[in-house]
């Protein structure tokens, strides 16, 4: 792991140690938190012999993000015991149970628009992160944002979860766009570790078809209007990289017929058997060949395309679509 890494660890570690140490003086009998004095100190040894972090089986490098959710971790996934390995997919199965859960509807939350969303962790649980909801003091307004987490399994499916709690409480708040961003980056800031960040498109939509959108180091969002795909690429540096940072918002404006396309990078990056990936251009054309279908036709039009073009090929992602068309 890289230093910043093994020193948050480290600072993570001694911190915990000294709470064990006061719980026990009130309970010096008590064995179970012994045992777990025993584990912290043995973590800390092992990070002053430079061990830290490889499994003690077959010596290689533990999971990072399995070792950023416990510290303590000895073994990589391939040398679990049978027991730590039931304990594992039960976690994972109940952390699948919630994502499922902050899901949004299917329904549009604004009037005069359609959207259509694909959902399809690669695993049980995803660093992909969708969302729509309506405005709660601007009811002819909708806020949407489709992100992906930096890296994956359940320690990126915990921040996903974090940001999608941080901005469902944000949009209460009726703040400018930009200050929105900003205030979101902040709290994320505070809240991720080193090298975790997030790559986001979102905005706020209108019933008159204005749209205020905003890309944080993501793919670039397309724009569907009939016989042509326009790019709007990012403006900005991905969350949780630089807590000051200012957020510029871009606006455009959809007339009926016309579609906002977001995606996770599953899409672009899928490969076929023979290598290639599916890639930006091949998607903008297959849209364009689809452009003033609805919401939902241009969503399955993209992903028969994918999987016609992905063949048996394993997918190398989470795959996350999000479509928004201004109804006719």
């Amino acid at each position: 792991m890289a230093t910043p890494e093994i020193h948050f660890l480290r600072e993570q570690l001694l911190d915990r140690r000294h709470r064990l140490q006061t719980a026990l003086q009130t309970t010096p009998d008590n064995s179970a938190l012994t045992e777990l004095l025993a584990e912290v100190d043995n973590a800390l040894a092992r990070m002053e012999q430079g061990r830290y972090g490889r499994c003690e089986i077959c010596q290689e490098p533990i999971e990072q993000e399995r070792l950023l959710s416990d510290p303590l971790l000895r073994y990589c996934l391939d040398h679990l015991t049978p027991s730590e390995r039931q304990a594992l997919e039960r976690d994972l199965e109940l952390a699948a149970q919630i994502q499922s859960q902050l899901l949004p509807p299917r329904e549009s939350p604004l009037e005069g628009w359609e959207v259509a969303y694909n959902y399809q962790p690669m695993g049980l649980v995803s660093g992909d992160y969708c969302d729509l909801m309506a405005d709660p003091r601007q009811p002819d307004r909708m806020f949407f944002v489709l992100g992906d987490v930096a890296g994956k399994g359940v320690a990126s499916s915990m921040l996903m979860t974090h940001l999608h709690a941080i901005f469902r409480s944000l949009v209460s708040f009726h703040l400018p766009l930009d200050e929105m961003v900003a205030m979101a980056n902040r709290i994320f800031c505070e809240s991720a570790l080193a090298g975790q960040y997030a790559t986001l498109v979102c905005g706020r939509a209108t019933r008159s078809g204005e749209i205020e959108l905003h890309n944080a180091g993501h793919w670039p969002a397309l724009v569907v209007r009939r016989g042509q795909v326009e790019r709007v690429d990012s403006t900005n540096v991905p969350l949780g990289m630089f807590p000051s940072v200012q957020f510029v918002v871009r606006r455009i404006q959809l007339q009926a017929g016309e579609s906002l396309f977001l995606y996770s990078d599953g899409l672009v990056e899928t490969r076929n058997p023979a290598g290639e990936e599916f890639g930006l251009e091949r998607l903008m054309n297959t849209l364009a060949g689809r452009a003033g279908t609805s919401a939902g036709n241009l969503l399955d039009g993209c992903l028969r395309a994918l999987a016609d073009f992905r063949q048996d090929a394993r997918r190398p992602d989470d795959l996350t679509l999000l479509v928004l068309r201004r109804a006719e």
